[in-house]
């Protein structure tokens, strides 16, 4: 299996595998494990200890948005909080997004209604630090397709990336070099002060 080939099979087998149980699922462990795994080898050549996990939901229930995500464990461990890298795969269409994203479940928390609000104005205020990668990172909203709490947490928490339809993720090469370039962007906004600064 190659990172490609992982996307693509969440992208095609997920809507119909969501009206399986989760339990035992061969694409829940692709997502827990085999995409995981695939994308722990592409990190490889950018060094770094980061943490990879997969998640197609929690407990019985398949995520409105399945996502696969690389934490820098001294930034967060999680996607409840912090800054992270995570692919997003979206419920209307054949596709994935590569996103720098800001932790929603904290956010939610702590500003309950206006958590969309206070994600989204903080997206820009981390976007306008990151301006150099605005040209390889290109996309500043992504939509999810999905109503719910989660999904629109996602789509506010999005500071910058690429969406790859189901045709691009044939290109390896561009999916690594789209990859070390989320990675510096992650690099870049802790060594500038992190979320908060």
């Amino acid at each position: 299996m190659t990172l490609g080939h992982a996307l693509r099979l969440i992208i095609e087998e997920y809507p119909l595998a969501r009206l399986d149980p989760v339990a035992g699922h061969p694409l829940a462990h692709v997502i827990r494990k085999g995409a995981p795994d695939e994308l722990r080898r592409a990190l490889g050549p950018l060094g770094g200890s980061f943490l990879v996990k997969g998640s197609p939901g929690r407990g019985s229930h398949w995520a409105a948005v399945p996502w696969l995500a690389v934490f820098d464990p001294a930034v967060t461990t999680s996607a409840t909080r912090g800054y992270y890298l995570v692919y997003l795969f979206p419920a209307h269409r054949e596709a994935v997004h590569l996103s720098l994203a800001q932790g929603t479940v904290t956010a939610i928390r702590e500003h309950g209604p206006r958590a969309g609000d206070h994600l989204r104005a903080a997206g820009t205020r981390l976007r306008d630090r990151l301006s150099d990668f605005s040209d390889a990172l290109p996309v500043p909203a992504i939509t999810l397709g999905s109503v719910g709490e989660l999904p629109e947490g996602y789509e506010a928490a999005h500071i910058l990336g690429v969406t790859y339809d189901l045709g691009a993720l044939a290109d390896e090469r561009r999916l690594h070099a789209d990859l070390a370039t989320g990675i510096a962007a992650y690099r870049a906004l802790k060594a500038r002060g992190g979320a908060k600064a």
